[in-house]
Formats: C-alpha cells, structure tokens, sequence
C-alpha cells in the first residue's frame, strides 16, 4: 500500500473521530455544551430561589457573583432563561415565573436528597457531599427523584437541617435562631448547620458539632463562644457561631437531658429507649424503628464482644447488632436498679 492511500485511509479515519453523528468529537462537544448551558441555567434558578425565600429579589450582579460569570454573560443567560419562561423583570428586579419556581425547586430537592444519600448509605464525609450533590443534581427527571425519595424513606431535611421539598413542591419552614442570637445558659437544640461558607461550615465539623445536639452557651466573648453539651466543651469563633441554629428544646429533649448514648450501657444494664436522634433520617431511621427502636421499648446489651463493635443488643425478645456510632444515635434512660450510672453532666 503506497503513502498517498494511508494519508487517505488516516484523513478518513480523522474525520470519523471528528464528525460521526453520535459518538464524534463535534457531537461531544456540542452535548457538553448542552450539558454546561443546562446547568449553569439551573444554578442560575437555584440562586433565585434562595433570594426570594430570604424576602429579597436578586439582581444580575447577585447572579454574576454567585456563579462567577461577567456581566455580559449573565445578561446572556438571563435572555435565555426568559425565554425558557423562567423568569420576568419588575422593573429592575428578576423574579421567578411559576415555571421557573418549580423547576428551581425540583434541582433543589435533587440536591438535598443526594447529599442524604451521600451522607447515609455511601457514607461519604459531610464536607465532600456538597460538591458530590451538585454534581449530580443536573440530570434527574421527576420520576427518578420520586424513586430516590421513596428509596430514602421520605427525609424530611438534608444533612445540614434543610428541608426537602415534597413531591408537589411543598417547602416545610424551618423556624431557628443563630446561636449568636441565643439566651447563653439556656438549653437548646442543634436544627440547621449553614454548609456555606465551606470554610466555617468546616470548622463546624471539626469541632464536633452535629444536628439534634442539645448544647447550651456557657459564655460569649467578641472573640469566641463556648458551648457544652454536658459532657465536652466547643469554641467557636462568633462568625462560625451564627451558622449554628437552634430551637427551644421539647418535651423529647427535656427528657433526654437524663438520657445516655446506649452504647454507654453496661453489659445486660436494662434502659428504656427515649428518643431516637434527630439526625436519623429517612431510611436509616426506617430500619431503626423496624428494629423495634422505638421509644418506650426496653432494651438491654448482651453477648459482649471481644472487639467492641458491633454490639448485641435484646429488644423485643429479638437479638440485634448496632455499631457504636449506630448505638449513639439512640438515646436511653437506664432501669432504676439496674446499676445505673450517673447519667448527664446537665445535672
């Protein structure tokens, strides 16, 4: 075979890379242009939602800075998204069509029930789920998120403490105060952990803290807040503190201010179950209450294990393993005359 066919036969081959109609460079491309558009539009509604659910109304230079685009760029997406039907000007300010809101909140329980998964059954660290979350969150049809829903057990809140938004759109309020704006010494618990900044939401979880805690502020300084939740102490400097939301404690919480983790059980120390964290969510807290882990049950440690973990554990006439992390989600109230230990640091 001579030089001037093999220059044919790789000029041929080239143009296949290049222009097959599927699997081509150019198609490539144009389905990753596709693929960037939709979302940056979708990041683009988010951005609206948020703004309007604060009582404010975003602008395109809010738009510009929170997806670091310039101004012509974003008056070019912000023509595309009316001409999506996803937006309209009152003047000067951008508002969300009806359209435009419930796609907005389609992408943001995509979100929220992803980074539910990530947290619950992949197990993924809380400070990477985020970023996984929103990089799934694009390509999710209605029906697939229904599935992944129910799959979930129906969760009420994300990770953080948000809520998710139900199948027709409905958004339960979630009604909490920044710890900065919190009366120090008086009890409260832990709703809503703000997962941005990155940064302080970081140091949120460096320093232990986590939804359903009960803490209280022992004291307050210009430079850092100390909390307790009985047993450790936590220092937060006063901007990482106003990401920590609380309420006022109800009658469940008062309760387990008596309580203990179960795996601080001794070996067959007998404890009727208080509450169950209220970091359990959706599935995982599904399997809990299959389990019979429901309040008012008796429950007691058995068969020790050489290891520690997991443990077994009777309740119900039934023999169950937790694992430590899985036995501290669940909270106990030892049986008088059962050996128990002195309970709270509350007290």
């Amino acid at each position: 075979m001579n030089m001037a066919l093999w220059v044919v036969i790789a000029a041929a081959l080239a143009a296949l890379v290049v222009f097959l109609p599927r699997f081509g460079l150019l198609a490539r491309a144009r389905r990753w242009s596709e693929k960037g558009k939709r979302e940056r539009v979708e990041d683009a509604l988010k951005h609206l939602l948020d703004r309007e659910q604060q009582g404010r109304h975003a602008s395109p230079e809010s738009l510009g800075g929170a997806l670091r685009l310039p101004p012509g760029k974003v008056m070019k997406l912000l023509g595309e998204m009316e001409a999506l039907g996803f937006i309209e000007y009152r003047g000067m300010q951008v508002h969300l069509t009806e359209e435009g809101e419930r796609w907005a909140l389609h992408i943001v329980r995509a979100h929220r029930l992803w980074e539910r998964y990530l947290a619950d059954e992949a197990r993924m660290p809380l400070g990477s789920i985020h970023r996984e979350a929103h990089r799934r969150e694009h390509a999710m049809s209605e029906a697939a998120l229904n599935a992944m829903d129910a799959a979930l057990g129906f969760p009420a809140t994300d990770p953080h403490g948000d809520p998710i938004p139900s199948r027709l759109g409905q958004v339960r309020s979630l009604q909490a105060t920044p710890l900065t704006a919190w009366q120090p010494d008086l009890p409260a618990r832990i709703v809503h952990l703000e997962d941005e900044p990155a940064i302080a939401y970081e140091q949120i979880l460096a320093a232990g803290l986590r939804l359903g805690q009960v803490v209280r502020i022992l004291s307050k300084t210009p430079q850092r807040y100390v909390l307790s939740d009985g047993e450790n102490e936590y220092w937060l400097a006063p901007s990482v503190a106003a990401n920590v939301q609380v309420q006022p404690l109800e009658e469940s919480e008062v309760k387990r201010l008596a309580a203990i983790p179960l795996w601080q059980l001794d070996d067959n120390q007998k404890a009727e179950i208080v509450a169950l964290d209220e970091g359990v969510q959706g599935f995982t807290r599904r399997r809990f209450l299959d389990l019979g882990l429901t309040p008012g049950s008796l429950i007691y440690p058995e068969l020790a294990n050489f290891f520690g973990d997991p443990r077994a554990y009777r309740i119900r006439g039934t023999l169950i393993a937790l694992r430590k992390e899985q036995a501290g989600m669940i909270w106990v109230k030892p049986m008088e005359g059962d050996g128990q230990r002195a309970t709270s640091g509350w007290q």
